[in-house]
């Protein structure tokens, strides 16, 4: 921070002459603290204090070199009073990723004076006045270029004030104790108020970046799976698409995989510059990629719904890859974890329409996209036993599930609501849905249900819940001891419209119990600490018309949810969780968190994915060598447990739905859906789709191209653990041989992006393009 200084604002007409000077706390702190016990301050949360606190207060202000304070006077008379500090190492350390020239902002403006009169009261725009002042000498005193503040998230006065002065809400964020809305203004963009409504990240500078990277994204994915093949093109490459070229550099590594410079990409139309358009690229492409016609309309509104993602995650920027391979300087896991959660940008990162969700609007999308990091309450229904099926695990009772999962007094209430109906609770269970799903599908697909009384609406839970990668899922914020939440969501998204089956909700706690079982009794997988998250209670809905007729039909799938453990209360002193998928992200400025994490560690980065590998790729090799047990563990699927930076163990989630048992294996009764016996090559495509193509090949790019650990080091490193976790096991799976089938996940969407598998027969479902050298070949 600059050294402090007094300046003079331009005299304004109606608010006078605005002058700063650095704040006295000997002389000043009886004003400052007049203002900050008037109910008018009580965002500021020192109505408490005296006058001697503060002074202590001001004077620590001013004695740290990387804050300030600043008194604001009109005609000679003190009215405001304003903090300045570097969010580089202030207040804001775990969520701006903080850049020389940044300053961040607090103000207190005095309280109008009781009396009324002209000449006493209060003086119109006199606060906008105020903050106009205080970023024009942030600006012109400190050199900022851009300044940053972090409003209350219910101040919504000071909110409107800061968006007049310029500043645009970016997102909201968890910060000194309270849920701020953090915000920011380009210095030369001073007095120029922001557009800031809900479409405010449509425009063309955030747009511009969505469409290069998702314009790369596909170029890369279609080569990958051999639906395009760009030609050289002196030192780079070009791809012909229509009547476009798009020329790029690039390298490829192991597993076919591109990886573009960005920056490099152009396009060019008949010969003359054009800009670059993902729709386009998949119009020019129709007939290669294999969309049917009658579909080719879903996949281009999957890909426009993907830019406005992407547009919005531009828009709204995130922590640096430091700040999340750190987490919480406060030591706050559950903080920290949620924010990684919020900060993946990628979705999936095979997959070029990730993002689709087709039905929400852009409140909802604000409401319940991950990456929003919003909070929002389950809406809650009481639904007639003789309708419902609540399946439990085998150590849980109904009695004690709701204990756990509910407050006596939400109980009560639910229970009140229906007896003031004349209705018996005895003869209903409670269920959680979406609040999208409540306003959407249930109030008009289930009216008749909700007419009879067989569902009856109970109103919001009590708990805030925040949207998670797998877009069905929540974690609960309020008390994250207590489960995830996964609900029925009808919306269109990569490939499927997001319900849950009822009949699977019956098995699913059987089978996370049969799992779970066999992975707590192998010495191996203890030993590695692997673990599973379990789906300890499951609950569907059946008594509608959809369910009268066996016929399959979407909205069969419209009324189901489950309860997942939380990691919270497996985790020990020293450790704290973050989503697999945070391995593969990079920051606003292309700073990767795989890269951050062996940075931090101290570790030889060999050393790093040696222990990655033992925790993760190990027990999966194992499952499936052993006891011929597939899961699904691709990045969201995955919690891994870091210890300064290490991954020490990792919890496998999302089993009830995904896991499969490809031998002639004895289950317990009622779970044979699981079982799906196939031969050692499809067994072992398992592995090589969904961990080595699915994500080791973007992990030994990216620790490559950011010089941590070249490709040829990182996959000796993955043939080791894999001989060391096959060797000796009872089924002698080949995971070393010389190619494997290429199986397809784009191409799978593209044949059909409104159901790309059928999900009772997905091996049958699988697209193959060849085989693909295997990088750990012998």
């Amino acid at each position: 921070m600059s050294a402090p200084v007094a300046v003079t604002a331009p005299a304004d007409a109606t608010t006078g002459l605005l002058s700063v000077h650095p704040v006295h706390p000997d002389h000043d702190a009886a004003v400052v603290q007049a203002w900050l016990a008037d109910a008018a301050s009580s965002w500021w949360e020192m109505t408490d204090h005296d006058v001697d606190a503060v002074r202590a207060y001001l004077r620590a202000v001013q004695d740290d070199p990387a804050q300030a304070g600043w008194l604001l006077r009109r005609h000679g008379e003190p009215i405001a009073y304003a903090e300045t500090y570097d969010p580089a190492t202030v207040l804001l350390t775990d969520v701006w990723d903080a850049e020389p020239g940044d300053v961040g902002m607090h103000l207190l403006v005095a309280p109008p004076p009781a009396d009324p009169s002209p000449v006493g009261g209060r003086v119109h725009g006199l606060t906008s006045a105020v903050i106009l002042t205080v970023v024009e000498h942030c600006r012109d005193a400190l050199g900022a270029r851009r300044v940053v503040v972090e409003p209350d998230v219910r101040n919504t006065a000071v909110q409107r004030k800061n968006t007049e002065v310029g500043f645009r809400a970016l997102r909201e964020v968890d910060v000194d104790g309270k849920r701020a809305l953090l915000s920011v203004l380009d210095t030369e963009r001073i007095g120029v108020p922001d557009d800031d409504g809900p479409a405010a990240h449509l425009r063309p500078e955030h747009l511009e970046p969505a469409q290069r990277h998702l314009v790369a994204k596909a170029i890369a994915e279609f080569t990958h799976e051999r639906l395009v093949a760009p030609r050289a093109d002196g030192d780079g490459w070009a791809l012909d698409a229509g009547d476009s070229t798009y020329r790029f550099r690039a390298r490829v590594h192991a597993l076919e995989h591109w990886t573009l410079d960005e920056a490099s990409l152009t396009r060019t139309r008949a010969g003359s510059p054009a800009p670059l358009d993902a729709q386009d690229l998949v119009l020019a492409l129709h007939d290669t990629l294999g969309i049917p016609d009658e579909l080719l309309g879903t996949y281009l509104e999957e890909i426009a719904s993907t830019l406005a993602s992407a547009a919005a995650k531009d828009r709204r920027g995130g922590p640096s890859a430091a700040q999340l391979a750190r987490g919480r300087s406060d030591g706050d896991v559950v903080a920290a974890f949620q924010d990684a959660e919020a900060a993946m940008t990628e979705g999936h990162p095979a997959f070029v329409a990730a993002n689709g969700r087709i039905g929400f609007g852009l409140d909802e999308y604000r409401a319940y996209a991950p990456e929003s990091g919003g909070r929002f309450r389950y809406r809650w229904l009481a639904a007639r036993r003789e309708h419902t099926h609540l399946a439990l695990a085998g150590d849980r009772t109904e009695r004690q599930h709701w204990d756990a999962e509910l407050d006596a007094s939400t109980v009560d209430r639910f229970r009140d609501v229906l007896e003031r109906r004349g209705l018996d609770p005895s003869e209903y269970t409670w269920f959680p849905v979406h609040p999208w799903q409540w306003q959407h599908r249930i109030a008009v697909t289930f009216a008749p249900d909700l007419g009879r009384q067989d569902l009856v609406d109970l109103g919001e839970g009590p708990d805030d819940h925040q949207p998670q990668q797998s877009i069905r899922t929540a974690f609960n914020r309020s008390r994250p001891e207590r489960s995830y939440v996964k609900t029925a969501l009808a919306v269109q998204n990569m490939g499927f419209l997001r319900g849950m089956s009822p009949a699977y909700m019956r098995t699913a706690p059987a089978v996370n119990d049969w799992v779970a079982g066999l992975v707590e009794a192998d010495p191996v997988l203890t030993a590695a600490g692997f673990g599973v998250l379990r789906e300890h209670a499951a609950i569907g809905y059946t008594g509608d018309a959809y369910h009268r007729v066996d016929v399959p039909s979407p909205q069969r799938k419209m009324l189901a949810a489950l309860w997942r453990e939380s990691p919270v209360p497996r985790l020990r002193t020293g450790e704290r969780p973050i989503t697999m998928a945070a391995l593969l992200h990079r920051d606003a400025r292309g700073r990767s968190v795989a890269a951050a994490l062996v940075a931090r560690s101290g570790l030889d980065a060999a050393e790093w994915v040696r222990r990655y590998l033992d925790a993760y790729l190990r027990p999966v090799v194992h499952c499936l060598t052993e006891h011929q047990l597939l899961f699904m563990p691709h990045g969201e699927n995955l919690v891994l447990v870091l210890r300064d930076g290490v991954v020490s163990r990792v919890f496998m989630k999302d089993v009830g739905e995904e896991v499969v048992v490809v031998g002639d294996v004895a289950v317990p009764a009622g779970i044979e859906r699981i079982v799906h016996p196939v031969d050692d090559d499809e067994a072992a495509l398992g592995v090589f789709t969904d961990v080595f193509d699915g994500v080791l090949r973007y992990l030994a790019a990216i620790l490559d191209e950011d010089g941590v650990l070249p490709a040829a080091a990182f996959w000796r490193l993955v043939g080791a653990c894999v001989d060391g976790a096959a060797a000796g096991r009872a089924r002698g799976i080949d995971l070393r041989a010389p190619d494997f089938e290429h199986s397809c996940l784009n191409r799978l969407q593209l044949r059909n992006t409104l159901q790309m598998v059928d999900l009772t027969a997905q091996t049958d479902s699988l697209i193959r393009a060849g085989r693909m050298t295997n990088p750990i070949a012998r």
